[in-house]
């Protein structure tokens, strides 16, 4: 029995130690100087007011780790929809702190 790189390695593939440094390279390559905006909406959603982030990078692997992140940072529930993030509730003042520590520039829209 072959192990599982030699078999790889027969179907075209081949693993490479560059792998891990191209993903702290698109890390790296994120544009930060375009500002984040958060907003608190209610309109369409019964009453219920969530946070939402705007005008983050378009990178959907991105927005799924941040929206992670800040879901668990926050203790609430949340979802990545149309290229924003949203959170239950009013997390405005936790999403700046987590965001302007990612090095964004943040601005808090709306009333």
């Amino acid at each position: 029995m072959s192990s599982l790189s030699e078999q790889l390695k027969n179907l075209g593939f081949e693993a490479s130690a560059e792998a891990p440094q191209e993903q702290s390279n698109t890390a790296a390559s994120i544009d930060t100087s375009i500002p984040v905006r958060i907003q608190r909406q209610t309109k369409g959603r019964k009453g219920k007011g969530v946070t939402v982030i705007m005008d983050l990078p378009t990178d959907p692997q991105l927005l799924s780790d941040y929206a992670k992140q800040l879901r668990k940072q926050c203790g609430v529930g949340g979802s990545v929809k149309n290229e924003t993030i949203e959170l239950q509730g009013d997390q405005r003042e936790a999403s700046k702190a987590f965001l302007e520590q990612q090095g964004f520039k943040v601005k808090l829209a709306g009333g």
